[in-house]
């Protein structure tokens, strides 16, 4: 949204920041767990199989060891000849090694892909969303699931989802084996263990809504920083470092306790699970040793049995500490889904059937009409009324016509809602009542790449993109040759200030164009609309910021390059636009006048007051 939108728009209509964890409407996103992951793991399964196959290599391999072991500790115990056998011990140790770090590389893969993904969707979700979207959310917050939370939805896949799959596998194999060794002392070291795993389970539950909320706090974190470095001329001129860097303190504490709750849980897990190992072991060697005395077992069972509690156990303790990963991760992608399950702005128009017919069509003559009809007008608001999400009524059955190939200037006090018919234009908002029109069809009928070929739009800010002069340039025009840049630059009288530059077109604007004075960044945003060449302009204060003699200047500029061009203007110097075809006066969101100049300095008492202020009436 422009700076002159958030200045017309009335306070109370100001929408406010959505609650961390609220979804489009504010409401919180629910039900997001493994099942959410799915879509995001598209194209990925083939190779997910192949490490699932690898797992169950891994797995069996390390299962036989203790199998190998007991079998050399019985063939020694009889003087048997066991090189075969150890032979057999090393290959299947290298082996699981090897099958084991190629296992790892495919996962590690699956899991960068995963990442890459999902961070093409969110930003082409984030470019699509509409206006209203961005009204309610902190930029930095976005970015943080952009960043940040992409990162963490790595750890589902590597060091969570398949770390429980693989040493699940592990734990099942060794149970079984266990079992089949010896029931009794199988059943009493499970009973142990059940004991410490329902423990991890619980507290690992708790770890996703820490994570969730951690989060969050990095992600208010962020947009305080955000925020702060881009006023960061604003700040230190009015000496407020400290306080800002408080605020950000502030935000930076609560991700700190956030993330202290999580380390506080995750804490608590490791001496539960150590504990339960131990007794593990102290249940075994006692029973066991006692089974020995007793000659219900060999002691190769034994060693066998207690090898298999160490496969059996650090494979759940892994188990479990993936557990409590896969919740932080899901924390995650909740917040990943919420922004993937917002609504996005559509290319189709709202009526398909009207909005298939091209504009030639609509302004073609009438069957059985002549073919001399004149064309509709290039713009049309048809008593529109509009207002914010929440807030009041910012325009009010407002009827204007712009003809085509004529310049007509919108002028008014602040918050008239000027800006406001420009965003209705270009269908960042759709009306609340009425109909906007464009060369005589309702833009609600238009795909929106289509209706936006046909616009030109200049904000009031001007904003420039982080780059070169030429990026800024090609962003409406790609296909544009260094040449016609320069003669843009020329007609806007940026030639000579960028091309005495030694990298010409290379040169670098800084962040939002910082390397630029106002008036360049200005004169470089008119370029840019002006190399695209649209049959339509729409001007926001597009010349405020410059000087007297560049404003004379861009005056015959725009005057030569929108010739036979429809060009609408939002203005509050009455300078720049006394010469238009029509001025219209809006006051409140009304229109309260429309004439030339010396018309209106006879008949509106509001222009007339406005024009004496800037000295263009006495």
């Amino acid at each position: 949204m422009t700076s002159t939108q958030t200045r017309e728009r009335p306070a109370a209509a100001r929408p406010q920041p959505t609650p961390p964890g609220a979804g489009a409407a504010g409401a919180p996103t629910s039900g997001v767990g493994l099942r959410s992951l799915l879509p995001h793991l598209k194209g990925h399964w083939p190779t997910l199989g192949v490490v699932a196959l690898l797992s169950l290599a891994t797995t069996l391999l390390t299962l036989s060891q203790p199998v190998l072991i007991r079998d050399v500790l019985t063939r020694i115990e009889a003087d048997d000849a066991v090189g075969g056998l150890v032979g057999l011990l090393l290959a299947a140790l290298v082996a699981a090694a090897v099958l084991t770090g190629f296992r790892d590389y495919m996962l590690q893969r699956v899991a960068e892909g995963l990442v890459l993904g999902t961070r093409r969707r969110l930003v082409a979700r984030l470019l699509r969303l509409p206006i209203a979207e961005y009204d309610q959310r902190r930029t930095g917050d976005l970015l943080s699931r952009v960043g940040a939370d992409t990162t963490l939805l790595r750890a589902v896949v590597t060091s969570g989802l398949f770390d429980i799959v693989t040493n699940v596998l592990m734990v099942g194999g060794s149970a079984v084996m266990m079992f089949l060794i010896d029931p009794t002392l199988f059943g009493a070291t499970a009973l142990g263990l059940a004991t410490g795993v329902v423990a991890v389970v619980g507290l690992s539950r708790r770890v996703r809504g820490a994570s969730r909320a951690a989060q969050d706090r990095v992600g208010e974190m962020t947009s305080a920083v955000e925020r702060a470095i881009s006023a960061v001329r604003t700040i230190r001129a009015s000496g407020a470092e400290h306080r800002e860097a408080q605020a950000v303190d502030d935000y930076a504490k609560g991700a700190y306790d956030a993330g202290l709750r999580i380390a506080t849980l995750q804490a608590l897990i490791n001496p539960v699970t150590s504990t339960t190992v131990q007794l593990a072991f102290l249940v075994v060697l006692g029973i066991g040793g006692a089974r020995v005395a007793s000659g219900a077992i060999e002691v190769g069972d034994l060693v066998s049995f207690l090898l298999f509690l160490f496969t059996l156990w650090f494979p759940l303790g892994r188990a479990l500490n993936a557990y409590s990963r896969l919740q932080t991760g899901l924390g995650a992608l909740h917040r990943i889904e919420e922004v993937l399950t917002l609504p996005q702005e559509s290319d189709l128009p709202d009526t398909p059937a009207a909005g298939a017919l091209s504009v030639r069509e609509r302004t073609g003559p009438a069957a059985g009409g002549s073919a001399s009809a004149p064309p509709p007008p290039a713009i049309e608001f048809d008593h529109v009324a509009f207002g914010y999400a929440g807030g009041e009524t910012v325009l009010k059955d407002v009827s204007l016509v712009v003809p085509r190939g004529t310049r007509t200037a919108l002028v008014g006090p602040s918050g008239a809602g000027k800006s406001t018919l420009l965003s209705l234009v270009e269908r960042f908002y759709d009306v609340t009542s009425g109909s906007v029109r464009v060369d005589g069809t309702d833009v609600r009928e238009l795909p929106r790449p289509v209706l936006r070929h046909r616009l030109g739009y200049v904000e009031q800010s001007a904003p420039v993109l982080a780059g070169t002069v030429r990026d800024n340039l090609a962003l409406a025009a790609p296909d544009a040759t260094d040449e016609d840049m320069r003669e843009v630059l020329r007609s806007v009288n940026l030639e000579n200030v960028i091309m005495r530059a030694p990298l010409g077109l290379d040169t670098q604007v800084g962040e939002g164009g910082v390397l630029l004075s106002g008036g360049e960044r200005q004169r470089l945003a008119l370029a840019r609309t002006f190399l695209a060449a649209p049959p339509i302009m729409l001007l926001d204060e597009a010349t405020s910021n410059l000087d007297a003699r560049n404003e004379v200047l861009m005056r015959d500029a725009i005057g030569s390059v929108t010739a036979d061009r429809t060009l609408l203007v939002v203005a509050h110097r009455l300078s720049t636009v006394v010469d238009s075809d029509q001025i219209v006066v809006l006051e409140r969101g009304e229109v309260v006048a429309v004439g030339r100049h010396d018309e209106l300095a006879d008949t509106s008492p509001l222009y007339r007051e406005l024009a004496a202020h800037q000295l263009l009436i006495k």
